[in-house]
């Protein structure tokens, strides 16, 4: 095992970087906070505030080209993934990408081809699966309480109908923009992660907003051999649907409400302590089933959610003394899911997975 910490650099210091990654990279044993780049002077201040002792950069190639470093999370938009990804791994670095993996599944076969042969990790940041909701549903089919599952439903819905204030990248025209790419890579993720590949995609993706510049509603069908898994996402949500909903032969699961770990981190929080993602009561969710001839009814207490998990897996596989949790061709995977569905949604039929 390394005595040595993992020295990390984080391209980007926005939302991403500063609620998802550098907090973990802060409390988790066996790594070192050691560089942030961010070029706005804001963030700046306040990354240099958060972590005195990490140095500060204005540009991603201090951190890539720095020989101490041996792990770059990458947390810039979405066009840039690739660029960072491959000169971090052509530098002999470690590399974990934000959600989505890449902008399309050429790109994200490049990356993987690349780190098998500089036989460094790579992986994407699908730090759904280790929500409290995600971590109980995957528990709840592993258990069979259900029986057969024949229709799986998932919404991550919000509500902002007015363009915000000096506008926001996801919302431009741009590749790999959009509310599909955004939070549709979560709910696919987390849909393969259950079930798999699908045999066939039917898609509708669309902008509900007039304003609106790239998509911001869609509802996807993942088709199974007798399951339809619906993915569901809008911005003119004013009462958000189930972030899970099951029907199986014995029961049904549906559950409402976000895992509480985003909130909190966003508010300044460190993610420290026993409690640490538990969910209150009030969001647990709601089965009715009846199992080997017992009913079973009423709220069903959710897993406790922790993204430090995939961090301490990370460090692991790093060390060599884990298997990678969240692969690379599984986010890969993710990526051709995501163009399977704009193409359905663009000649208006399903499409087979090949």
């Amino acid at each position: 095992m390394s005595t040595t910490n993992i020295r990390t650099g984080i391209i980007g210091y926005g939302l991403s970087g500063r609620v998802f990654h550098a907090p973990f990279i802060d409390v988790v044993e066996g790594f070192e906070l050691s560089k942030i780049s961010t070029s706005n002077p804001v963030r700046q201040k306040t990354a240099k505030e958060r972590y005195p002792d990490t140095e500060i950069v204005p540009e991603p190639d201090s951190i890539i080209n720095d020989p101490d470093i041996d792990l770059v999370i990458v947390t810039s938009p979405n066009t840039d993934h690739f660029r960072w990804s491959k000169e971090a791994l052509l530098a002999g670095k470690h590399v974990v990408v934000e959600k989505p993996f890449t902008v399309n599944v050429a790109e994200a076969d490049e990356l993987i081809e690349i780190a098998n042969k500089q036989n460094k990790i790579l992986t994407v940041y699908h730090n759904r699966r280790f929500t409290s909701d995600t971590k109980t549903v995957k528990k709840l089919l592993q258990s069979g309480l259900l029986g057969e599952i024949v229709e799986y439903e998932s919404h991550f819905d919000r509500f902002r109908v007015n363009p915000r204030p000096g506008g926001a990248w996801r919302e431009e025209p741009l590749p790999g923009s959009g509310i599909f790419y955004d939070l549709g890579s979560h709910l696919i993720d987390q849909a393969l992660w259950f079930f798999g590949m699908p045999e066939a995609v039917t898609a509708f993706i669309d902008s509900q907003r007039e304003w609106a510049k790239a998509d911001d509603h869609f509802d996807v069908r993942l088709h199974y051999p007798g399951l339809t898994a619906t993915l569901k996402s809008g911005m003119i949500c004013k009462i958000p649907g189930p972030t899970y909903l099951l029907h199986g032969t014995n029961g049904t699961f549906v559950k409402y409400g976000l895992d509480v770990q985003e909130a909190t981190l966003d508010g300044g929080s460190k993610p420290v302590g026993k409690d640490w993602g538990k969910e209150p009561e009030e969001i647990w969710g709601t089965i009715n089933t009846e199992y080997n001839g017992v009913k079973i009814q009423g709220k069903l207490e959710s897993e406790q959610g922790d993204y430090k998990d995939y961090f301490i897996n990370l460090r692991d596989a790093i060390n060599g003394n884990a298997e990678i949790a969240v692969k690379a061709e599984e986010a890969r995977n993710v990526m051709k899911i995501i163009e399977l569905a704009f193409q359905s949604s663009k000649e208006r039929r399903t499409i087979k997975v090949q």
